[in-house]
Formats: structure tokens, C-alpha cells, sequence
């Protein structure tokens, strides 16, 4: 399948890529500071991203970062005349690589919780997602409540899981031991969905339409809302950039009074997903 093999190879580097980044930076959290003249001194600025997280942010068959979230963070920082590097990293350990410094933003569908906003700075939502439990149709599972005794999977850091572990009536009380088999992707949950591994998959909306899509197996399953509250994406910094966050949402207006952030929306999405806050 077109996004299987592109994004398993992805998934495969991603560690050593990770553990190479965490190697660069201290052991220890650092004691930081607002960065902003460092970031226009040096017209650079690194965001960590899970480069096989579609349609956000992935790394496509030629090699190149593509997604919503690439074009848009760029976008914003084009504003300023500041270059993104694009650094992979575990989506587990995105809070780390960010107070070690290997990183100076998380930005890919990063949704925003309580226990994330406790370690660091977020911008404004910028586009509205929710939680949602892929099933096979074969499986007959039409529902939460058919997940009962049955195997579960997440991805390992991702919003869903949260959720999971925080409203354990929806699917914990529920589902065999438990908990969820943990992913270091949402690819390879998938592949195990697909192959009968797990039963049922909590997933991001926007990962779950937008794959099943492009593999042309979107009818072969269900997608049910998985009954938690919405959640938004926004892109995270450390608690001392202040300057760098007031930047991110002034650019956000500003391109969508340009029509910029509209042109990226209806390419990735075929509508205008920005949330209020941008417009």
C-alpha cells in the first residue's frame, strides 16, 4: 500500500534519529529563557514532529516533509524570516526533547490537555480534532460497548491515550487488561488492526480519515466516535518562550487574513478547519 511502506521506513529510523537528538542535548533540564532574538539572530528555529503522523506531518516517498502542519508552521515563520528545521523524534519523549533543548517547538497535531498544558507553553488552538475508535467492519464491532474483553490499541504519548487512562468508564473499565497496547506509531497500529493483532484502535480523526483514504480501504471500517470530549491542536513551547507563542498567534491571524492559512486548510482538508482563535 502506497503510505505503508514510506511511512514504516520513517518509523524504523525514527529512533535512531531520537536517541542521536537526546544525545546532543543535557541530561538534565536546562534552565531556559525567552529565546525569540535567538531565534531572529539566527533566522532557524527546530520543531519536533512525528514525521509518519499523515496528514499533519509526515516524510513522503521522495524523501521530503510534507503535511498540513509543515506547510503552516512554515508559513508562520516566514513571516519573521526564520527557516524551520524539521527534527523526528519518539512522540513519547517530545516533552523531554523539548526542556533538553534538541527541539525549540512541538508542532504536529499536538492536542492540547491539562496534563500537557503543566509542561509547557501552547499556542492558540488553531483546528478543532477528536478521538475516534477504528474497528474492522469484519469484526462486527459497531460501537464502544463491543469492545468489551476485546484488545485495544493507542499510540504511546498520543492525546487518545490520556484520555484513555483519565476516563477509564468509556473504554478502560472495558477492554482486555485494562489497557492499550502502546505504538510508537499510528502506522504500524494500524497494520496490526488490519492483520488482527488488536481489535480496535483510538485514534485522531484526521490520521484515521485521511489514511484508511489514501490506502482505499475506507470502507472496510467502521470509525465511531470513541465518546470523549474534543480536543484542539496547538503547537507547544517551553514555559519561558513567551515572545516565541505571542509571534505563532499574531502570524496565525495574519495569515488568515491573507487567505494563507484558508489555502493550506482547503489542500489538506477540502475546507476551512481553522478554530476561532485564528480568525
Amino acid at each position: 500500500m502506497k503510505f505503508r511502506k514510506v511511512l514504516l521506513g520513517a518509523a524504523a529510523i525514527l529512533g535512531a534519529v531520537t536517541l542521536a537528538a537526546c544525545s546532543s542535548g543535557s541530561k538534565t533540564e536546562k534552565t531556559s529563557s525567552d529565546k525569540w532574538e535567538t531565534y531572529q539572530t539566527n533566522k532557524s528555529i527546530t520543531i519536533g514532529f512525528d514525521n509518519t503522523f499523515v496528514p499533519m506531518g509526515f516524510e513522503n516517498e521522495s524523501g521530503q516533509n510534507v503535511g498540513f502542519d509543515i506547510e503552516l508552521a512554515e508559513a508562520v515563520f516566514a513571516e519573521y524570516d526564520i527557516k524551520v528545521k524539521w527534527q523526528p523524534i519518539n512522540w513519547d519523549m517530545k516533552e523531554t526533547e523539548l526542556n533538553n533543548e534538541t527541539i525549540d517547538l512541538i508542532w504536529n497535531g499536538y492536542s492540547v490537555t491539562k496534563e500537557r498544558q503543566e509542561k509547557v507553553l501552547f499556542t492558540d488552538s488553531y483546528m478543532v480534532n477528536e478521538q475516534v475508535l477504528v474497528t474492522k467492519k469484519s469484526s462486527n464491532i459497531t460501537a464502544v460497548d463491543g469492545m468489551s474483553g476485546k484488545v485495544l490499541g493507542a499510540q504511546a504519548g498520543s492525546a487518545g491515550y490520556s484520555m484513555f487512562e483519565a476516563n477509564s468508564e468509556i473504554l478502560k473499565d472495558i477492554v482486555s487488561g485494562n489497557d492499550a497496547t502502546q505504538y510508537s506509531t499510528f502506522t504500524e497500529a494500524l497494520i496490526d488492526l488490519d492483520n488482527g493483532r488488536i481489535d480496535g484502535l483510538l485514534i485522531d480523526r484526521v490520521y484515521a480519515n485521511y489514511y484508511l483514504t489514501e490506502e482505499g480501504i475506507l470502507d472496510d471500517y467502521n470509525i465511531i466516535d470513541a465518546g470523549y470530549e474534543t480536543d484542539a491542536f496547538a503547537a507547544g513551547a517551553r514555559k519561558s518562550d513567551t515572545t516565541l507563542v505571542e509571534k505563532i498567534n499574531e502570524a496565525f491571524k495574519v495569515l488568515y487574513e491573507k487567505g494563507k492559512f484558508q489555502e493550506i486548510s482547503e489542500k489538506w482538508f477540502g475546507e476551512d478547519v481553522a478554530t476561532e482563535n485564528v480568525k
